[in-house]
This record gives C-alpha cells, sequence and structure tokens, in this order.
C-alpha cells in the first residue's frame, strides 16, 4: 500500500497508512496469524495415507483450525471432515489458541458419528497434545499427521476452509462472536445439505455420508505402486459389466490443479 500511494504522489510512511487503515477499517486478508505451531515436547505421528483408497465414510477424518478476522481481533475455527463424503462432522471456534475447543470437537464427533479408523492433523500443538491424542488412543483411532511444508497431506480440509471464507465469511464480513457462529451454522447447514459437489458426482455430502456411494479420495504414492480401489463392482460376484466409475474431478479454483493428489469416485 505504501509503495502503490507513494508512486501516485502521496508522501507516506508505514505508520501512517496502518493508522489511516486502522481508521477506515481496511484490513488485508494475508498473511494471518499462524494456526499450526508445533510444540517441542510433543510426539509426531507418521502420515498414514499416502497411497491408501479413502472407501467408505469414517474410514478416515481429518481436522485443522484456520482464522477469521472479526471487527476486533480473530477467531479460530476447528472443523473435522470425512474424506470420504466430504461431510463436516463437528465444528467449533473460539477466541483462543488452547487445544480445549479441538478437544471438545473432536469428542462431540465421536459420539455423534462412531469412530474413524484413521484420523489425521497437522502438527500443530493443538493436534499434538496428549489432552487431543489422548482421545484417539482410548478410541481405538490410529493418529496420522501431515508432513512439514506438505499442503497437500490435508487437501480436503484446505478446500473446505476456501469454500467457507469464499462463499460465506468474506461475503457477510462478520464483526462479531455470535455473529459468526449464527452465520456459520447456516452455512455449514448448506454446506453438508444443500451444495452439490464436482467430486462426489454432484451429490451433497450428507447423501453420500448417508448411502455409502459416490465418494472416495486417495491421496497418491508417488514413491510406491497406487492400490486398486476397492468397490462394490471389483468384489467377488459382482457383475462387473454393470459397474459403472464417474471420474469428476475434484473442485479446484481456476489455478493449475496439484498433480499429487487425484481423488477416486466409486459406485453412483
Amino acid at each position: 500500500m505504501v509503495v502503490i500511494l507513494t508512486r501516485q504522489g502521496w508522501m507516506v510512511n508505514r505508520k501512517h497508512v496502518q493508522r489511516l487503515m486502522r481508521m477506515l477499517g481496511l484490513a488485508g486478508m494475508a498473511p494471518g496469524p499462524g494456526t499450526a505451531v508445533q510444540h517441542p515436547g510433543h510426539k509426531v505421528y507418521p502420515y498414514l495415507l499416502r497411497g491408501v483408497a479413502i472407501v467408505r465414510p469414517n474410514h478416515v477424518w481429518s481436522t485443522d483450525i484456520t482464522y477469521i478476522r472479526l471487527a476486533r481481533g480473530f477467531a479460530y475455527l476447528v472443523a473435522i471432515i470425512d474424506w470420504y463424503s466430504r461431510r463436516v462432522l463437528t465444528w467449533r471456534i473460539s477466541n483462543s489458541m488452547d487445544a480445549s475447543f479441538c478437544v471438545d470437537c473432536l469428542e462431540e464427533a465421536l459420539i455423534d458419528h462412531g469412530k474413524p479408523e484413521i484420523f489425521n492433523t497437522d502438527q500443530g500443538s493443538q493436534f499434538t497434545s496428549v489432552a487431543f491424542t489422548g482421545v484417539l488412543k482410548r478410541a481405538g483411532v490410529d493418529i496420522s499427521m501431515d508432513g512439514r511444508g506438505r499442503a497437500l497431506d490435508n487437501i480436503f480440509v484446505e478446500r473446505l476452509w476456501r469454500n467457507v471464507k469464499y462463499e460465506d465469511v468474506y461475503l457477510n464480513g462478520y464483526a462479531t462472536m455470535g455473529d459468526l457462529h449464527a452465520g456459520l451454522t447456516r452455512y455449514f447447514a448448506f454446506y453438508n445439505g444443500e451444495r452439490p459437489h464436482q467430486a462426489l458426482n454432484y451429490q451433497t455430502p450428507d447423501v453420500v455420508y448417508k448411502s455409502g456411494e459416490g465418494g472416495g479420495a486417495l491421496i497418491l504414492d508417488k514413491y510406491g505402486s497406487v492400490p486398486a480401489l476397492e468397490s462394490p463392482e471389483t468384489k467377488p460376484g459382482h457383475d462387473a459389466s454393470s459397474a459403472g466409475e464417474h471420474g469428476a474431478p475434484p473442485q479446484t479454483p481456476p489455478c493449475r490443479e496439484p498433480t499429487e493428489m487425484t481423488p477416486m469416485l466409486t459406485g453412483g
């Protein structure tokens, strides 16, 4: 901003521009506060999902935290998503980055939806904390964590954040935590129950999660073989000639698609 104004003939410095932006209520969208700060004393678990075909609901869940700018300060949003159906199972907002609201979100998901076989997170201190990993261990869930600097390892939650922000948050400009909570309640109901997803053959996450058909995912293993995707069409006794496959690509912004992530869809 300082560079642009200077080129236009205005004599300003950074502090002057910051003061004027505060007076006008203007703020940049990025970069925001870091939400994945590692704790040196916490155990980091290996990534378990490279080359693994996700073939049913509750096979893999994952979570992440993002920030949302309010009129005064930030709110932090955590959500748990089912990879097979892209369904948002539970979510929470908080005005602090402690682990408690993440643990509450996880416990609610386990109570309401059973348990996944694998749960994937990044290496943020909230998710590596004993409070969070202890809940997963007691439930008998395998823990997986993204590699450092590997955004594609948790690509489905990253895409969820893009949708939440561009389809709801940036359009509504929530000022308070109460406004944000009410708005996100409406949006996630729409996202799960009404919004068609290209990667789900234009079905909704609710339909795919309940039916167990039409979803799926696969993070390619560049250094090993890619397993065949198990589906009803490939099981013994099924008439393969009647099997149909949907190859619809996942939703992406108008930019080059990451080559390492290829969703695999089953059934119809």
